[in-house]
């Protein structure tokens, strides 16, 4: 794959959709990986999605069509597409292709983006925002608690993100306890409650999954452990009970099953591989303990943080475990991470390791979730795989990727109108669209406001810091 992409770069003044841009070089990309088969659940999202296609003309459907015309498209599934045309018809992607090739239907609303770059949606595949904690210090292990059930969807967080251009985000409880409950995968669509902002499945099903953590964060005075070897048998005597319990619900008389146990049955979800495990751990023992007990009990993992993952790449590539990486350009915070290296997805890139990119907001303000992928670059990694670990790979990890992650016919129209070069301190964010509905227009002074910050844009914010308590 060649290695260098059209050079993009934006004013430093800061521009906005209206003002006019230089074109841009032109550097062919070979093509990316195909990604993954998905499930049995995404495959009917994804055919539903696609039958829903068949009419896209606008003449033969009442939804709305509206063509992206005239800018540098990376539909990251494959080579950026200089003077492209993206056309959605309601909520999804339709076509992708030169404009010379992509006809625009009649009676599409036109958007004029010649000079600016359309990119997927960004994926954030664990943040904070939204207000919300999960389990308290009642007890190291709680997968019966759902952070959904404390997340306050007019959150200001969740405008500020959108002015980043996220749009699809996997938000977690803190990482306070060895299991401290369940994550939710939510649509940063402009909404007023936690029910439309929830990914669901093709039953209708909130998608969620599950957050653990070792390390030191939850070593501290009993019931919670007091050293790593404590952590891990806590964990694993958790999840035999688990084992248990799905053995007797199997069994052929009724009488003889047990009560209802939230906490077990969310484990057993694990078990069975119907929830994802997302697993923060930062010391390369620390990653290769998560390893064991993945190897021991089967659940599906993705490891988060991964700060010395460069240290034990071979193992983790011959796991086969995809690798969620904080980015951080600051000095300080926790011990356990200070090896931390802007090379880590530039390691697990040339190791084959799944790699996607997080930020952990409050730690990494969403809005500087592209800068993440532009230091990983400046560290050696790809442009190409860049880009992928702030899109498609996230949204693999979620097991979105039929929907998401990607500028394809038949995924959600979720994209960012970016005024330039996706890695450079230049470029800004000037529109974010979920679903064909545009969330985010840097144009608008109200919207504006949560992208360059000022009085009022964070009144309402209330960050969970797992190890300090809530803090305003």
């Amino acid at each position: 794959m060649p290695t260098t992409w059209p050079r993009l770069e934006a004013p430093s003044n800061g521009p906005t959709l209206n003002e006019p841009q230089t074109a841009f070089g032109r550097s062919p990309v070979g093509a990316f990986p195909a990604h993954r088969s998905g499930t049995t659940d995404r495959l009917a999202w994804l055919a539903v999605a696609l039958a829903s296609l068949a009419p896209w003309a606008a003449a033969a459907s009442a939804e709305p069509t509206v063509a992206f015309v005239g800018g540098m498209v990376m539909p990251v599934a494959g080579p950026p597409i200089p003077a492209g045309t993206v056309v959605v018809t309601g909520e999804r992607i339709v076509a992708v292709g030169p404009a010379a090739t992509t006809p625009v239907p009649e009676g599409a609303e036109r958007i004029d983006v010649s000079g600016k770059v359309i990119i997927p949606g960004l994926v954030d595949t664990h943040s904070h925002i939204g207000g919300g904690s999960g389990g308290d210090s009642s007890g190291p292990v709680q997968p019966d608690v759902r952070i959904l059930d404390s997340i306050n969807p007019r959150d200001s967080g969740l405008r500020k993100a959108r002015a980043g251009g996220l749009t699809t985000l996997n938000i977690m409880p803190g990482s306070g306890l060895l299991v401290s409950g369940q994550t939710v995968y939510v649509k940063l669509r402009r909404v007023d409650t936690m029910d439309e902002l929830l990914q669901r499945d093709a039953a209708g099903n909130a998608l969620v999954g599950l957050k653990m953590a070792n390390g030191t964060n939850s070593q501290r005075d009993p019931p919670f452990p007091g050293t790593r070897g404590k952590s891990a048998a806590i964990v694993r005597q958790k999840f035999t009970a688990a084992r248990e319990y799905q053995r007797k619900l199997a069994d052929a008389d009724v009488t003889k099953r047990p009560a209802r146990d939230l906490e077990l049955e969310s484990l057993v979800e694990c078990l069975e591989g119907r929830r994802i495990v997302h697993h923060h751990t930062h010391r390369a023992d620390d990653i290769l303990t998560v390893l064991r007990l993945r190897e021991e009990f089967g659940f599906r993992v993705v490891l988060h943080h991964v700060s010395e993952a460069w240290k034990v790449p071979g193992e983790l590539a011959r796991a086969g475990v995809p690798c969620s990486v904080i980015v951080i350009d600051s000095p300080g915070g926790k011990i356990e991470a200070m090896d931390m290296s802007l090379a880590t997805g530039a390691v697990l890139e040339a190791a084959g390791v799944p790699c996607a990119f997080h930020t952990d907001d409050p730690v990494t303000d969403s809005r500087l979730f592209l800068r993440s992928a532009a230091l990983a670059v400046r560290a050696g990694m790809s442009r190409e795989k860049a880009l992928e670990a702030l899109t498609l790979a996230g949204a693999r990890m979620l097991d979105l990727d039929a929907r998401v992650g990607s500028l394809e016919p038949g995924k959600d129209a979720d994209l960012v109108i970016l005024s330039g070069d996706p890695f450079s301190v230049r470029t800004k964010v000037l529109q974010t669209w979920v679903e064909g509905r545009k969330v985010f227009d840097r144009d608008d002074p109200e919207d504006r406001l949560f992208a360059v910050g000022g009085y009022g844009a964070g009144r309402d914010q209330e960050a969970e810091m797992c190890c300090a308590g809530p803090t305003k």
